[in-house]
């Protein structure tokens, strides 16, 4: 019974891999067996060709978004915490501020970039700001959602021992919003790869997102296909450090639930 159950979990940390083998097998197959153009749709053995052969210039670029995709997310992490400890602690300022930010996340943010341009000039600026648009909404509704569901029970037997509102928060909500906080980061950073790169594309001369554009004019697929793989590389990593620090960190939330 215990094999059984050791087998399952090494699935289960391996599917990912497996799964991703698979799809490039088969993915290889099909351009390879119904003679797929590189220019329609590149081969992954291509793609790996021209990362090897740009390798230089992609990290260069693949530099620029990860340092600008930063600083746009920890300006998110900011912002997003503190608005969501405004709304979460507060009754008024979550039927005043939810339903506007709500309606502002509805926002294409690539449109944007363009307004950002002309307040920021093409470079650095437009891409964090892009970054920081796209990514703080997911951990601001995280964090307010931890603290706006503190069992009011919970909350009567603090106030009757003497605690104060603003002990309830920062002693038990916020503790008890680790898990909502780290599980808006694992959605949070992907996001922020997203809007950097496509503030890339349209405000910059720099990045993952320069490079895509000027792969796709120049017909060099197999260049635009490495980008994107970048990207994808990039935010993957950045997910599993969250998820590592969640568990490390978060461990007791994990061990309630099975309990419960």
């Amino acid at each position: 019974m215990s094999m059984t159950s050791k087998q399952r979990k090494n699935i289960e940390r391996f599917s990912p891999l497996l799964l991703l083998i698979a799809i490039i097998v088969v993915w290889e197959v099909i351009t390879a067996g119904f003679g797929v153009s590189e220019f329609i749709f590149p081969s992954p053995s291509r793609i790996w060709e021209q990362t090897l052969e740009h390798k230089v210039t992609i990290l260069g670029h693949a530099w620029r978004t990860y340092w600008v995709t930063m600083a746009g997310f920890g300006l998110a992490i900011v912002v997003g915490v503190l608005l969501g400890f405004l709304i979460g602690s507060s009754r008024l300022a979550y039927a005043a501020v939810y339903p506007l930010m709500t309606a502002f996340n509805a926002l294409p943010k690539a449109a944007f970039v363009p307004i950002l341009v002309v307040w920021f000039g093409i470079g650095v600026g437009p891409a964090i700001l892009t970054a920081f648009l796209i990514s703080f909404f997911p951990i601001m509704v995280n964090i307010a959602t931890g603290l706006a569901t503190l069992e009011p029970e919970l909350e009567d037997v603090l106030r009757v021992l003497g605690a104060k509102r603003w002990d309830v928060l920062t002693k038990v909500g916020l503790p008890r919003s680790m898990p909502y906080f780290f599980g808006s980061l694992k959605v949070a950073i992907t996001l922020a790869f997203v809007g950097t790169t496509v503030s890339e594309m349209t405000a910059s001369n720099e990045g993952i997102g320069y490079l895509l554009i000027s792969a796709g004019s120049s017909m060099q697929m197999g260049l635009a296909f490495s980008g994107l793989l970048v990207v994808g590389v990039m935010a993957m990593a950045m997910y599993e450090l969250f998820s590592f620090i969640e568990k490390h960190t978060t461990g007791w939330a994990h061990r309630g639930s099975q309990n419960a």
